[in-house]
């Protein structure tokens, strides 16, 4: 600092030492524009070697991500197994002597229908006549349910068909 080459700044206790550029070599503007053209030729390739290094690595993702040929090669092994046991499946089921007729089918639901109508009328016999009990009661609807021993079919969480 005391020959010049190097400049001293002091801020408080501490002393911050730089090179004195006033002794460097001033650039012209040819050489600047020329160090400004390799910065960006510079600042391209960069870009360039990360773009491909990011795709490189998407890539190196995806692939380890993949099955390897014996995990494939297994995989297929037990889609084929199971696809053959679903063959066979079908084909007992296609064979199968003891099919329901459409006219079997037909009398069953009508038959259930029947029944849930049924149902659903004397469930609401029921209810109104529960209805008309509690009334005059005096104590609540649950305590009369348990003390007549009624279960409802909430109670078994049962529901009537649509």
């Amino acid at each position: 600092a005391q020959q010049g080459r190097v400049r001293e700044k002091a801020y408080g206790k501490q002393k911050i030492y730089f090179a004195d550029q006033e002794q460097l070599p001033a650039a012209s503007d040819a050489e600047l524009r020329g160090l400004d053209g390799q910065i960006a030729a510079l600042s391209a390739k960069v870009q360039a070697l990360q773009q491909s290094c990011r795709q490189a690595e998407a890539e190196l993702k995806e692939l380890n991500s993949s099955m390897t040929t014996p995990e494939m090669a297994g995989e297929i092994e037990e889609l084929r197994k199971d696809c053959a046991s679903y063959t066979e499946k079908l084909e007992r089921i296609k064979s199968a002597t003891n099919h329901v007729t459409p006219e079997e089918k037909e009398k069953v639901c009508s038959e259930q229908k029947l029944y849930c109508k049924e149902w659903r009328r004397r469930k609401r016999m029921a209810t109104e006549l529960l209805e008309a009990i509690l009334e005059g009661y005096p104590k609540s609807k649950k305590q009369f349910f348990e003390e007549v021993g009624i279960e409802t079919d909430e109670d078994h969480n049962v529901v009537l068909p649509a």
